[in-house]
């Protein structure tokens, strides 16, 4: 998208869905980078971080995709989140607003996915030197021209979500990247959302879950 310019969101400036000693939540708006790009430095690391110099980056989002973000205070927290997000002892679930209806009601997508690199950051599927990546996905709603899906990536390869329903040629309504102009044409940001988000606590080991409803 050569012809793309920056413009995030800034008011909320950021979100704060839950806070404590060790980690923030944040719900992240769609348009906003979550961390500095190459060119553009802002984004919602660098707006938390002028808050609180400590926070560490732990995973990260589409800048087009909305919803749940961890981070976490200080670096043995952020060293327990990040091997957690390694070993997918974390739960992750996203919403997906995505154009037509497919034939089954749920599914999965095993594709191996690898980035394009003459049109970077886009990802294609390389059965030989592509990653293995498997998203499970599930319609929960059945609309007019489009479907709610519920969708859980059992790995987290970029791109994966929007490359995986464009496959199943159900692609994300508002996908810049990948979708159709039919698709494109319903909305002006991606309708893909990172709605429900679990893991351990780094401090008190205790199992937190956080839900956020999409705005879609």
């Amino acid at each position: 998208m050569p012809d793309f310019v920056y413009r995030p969101p800034t008011s909320p400036y950021f979100s704060i869905v839950y806070k404590d000693d060790a980690v923030i939540v944040f719900n992240k708006a769609s348009g906003l980078l979550s961390v500095p790009g190459r060119i553009e430095k802002d984004s919602l690391w660098q707006r938390a971080q002028r808050v609180w110099p400590e926070l560490k980056v732990v995973h990260r989002l589409d800048m087009a995709t909305s919803g749940l973000i961890v981070m976490a205070l200080g670096k043995p927290a952020q060293s327990h989140l990040s091997r957690q997000f390694q070993q997918r002892r974390t739960a992750k679930t996203y919403y997906a607003e995505i154009y037509g209806h497919p034939q089954q009601q749920q599914g999965e997508v095993e594709l191996p996915l690898r980035c394009d690199w003459p049109n970077r950051p886009k990802q294609i599927v390389d059965f030989e030197l592509g990653k293995h990546a498997l998203t499970k996905w599930k319609v929960l709603e059945t609309r007019p021209h489009s479907s709610l899906v519920e969708l859980q990536p059992i790995t987290g390869r970029t791109h994966q979500l929007r490359v995986h329903m464009q496959q199943i040629g159900c692609p994300i309504v508002g996908d810049g990247f990948y979708a159709t102009t039919a698709a494109k044409a319903l909305s002006e940001r991606l309708h893909l959302h990172a709605a429900k988000l679990g893991f351990y606590h780094p401090q008190t080991e205790q199992w937190m879950e956080f839900n956020c409803p999409p705005p879609f």
